[in-house]
């Protein structure tokens, strides 16, 4: 756990879009985010190609793990997020595509911008005003600049204010 914590996220978001868009047709698929179940934690393994231990995030009890779903197909796991609601913000601890979602061979793209919207809506609910935190892989810190609209604060330390988090929230969260 403290090993990821220390190298920081590397999730690359590949594609904003209004829900998750698959790449061959173009359509557009309304998604669900919900609480992760033990049983879904069977299928996210490092067997199964998942490349983080999200049991051991689930056990954490200042964590709580989600997952993205095809509304109306919560069976099938687009992806993970593992978030903390601190005392002023929310930090993500760590964001994963399911491993169809990865890759030049990918089925859905904004899978991660979902999540990370997610996160945003999530600090708002709790009035944290969308504030969310994580740290980087250093490599990736333009990119989260550029693609989620993240402010590099220092280090590696990346986070996301108002005004970025409520363009990711209008993206995927339309009223």
């Amino acid at each position: 756990m403290k090993r990821q914590e220390l190298l920081g996220l590397d999730f690359e978001v590949d594609k904003l879009t209004n829900s998750i868009e698959n790449i061959i047709t173009g359509d557009s698929f309304a998604t669900e985010i919900s609480i992760i179940s033990p049983i879904d934690l069977k299928k996210v393994t490092n067997k199964n190609g998942w490349q983080f231990d999200w049991k051991l995030e689930f056990i954490q009890p200042q964590k709580d793990v989600y997952k993205l779903t095809i509304a109306n197909n919560q069976s099938i796991i687009q992806g993970l997020i593992s978030l903390e609601v601190k005392t002023d913000h929310v930090y993500m601890h760590l964001v994963e595509s399911a491993p169809f979602n990865k890759g030049k061979s990918k089925v859905y793209a904004g899978v991660p911008g979902n999540l990370v919207a997610f996160a945003c809506k999530l600090a708002f609910q709790r009035g944290f005003d969308g504030n969310v935190s994580f740290f980087s892989k250093s490599l990736l810190v333009q990119h989260y600049i550029d693609t989620l609209g993240a402010t590099h604060v220092g280090g590696r330390i990346m986070v996301i204010d108002t005004v970025a988090a409520l363009k990711l929230i209008n993206k995927y969260f339309p009223k």
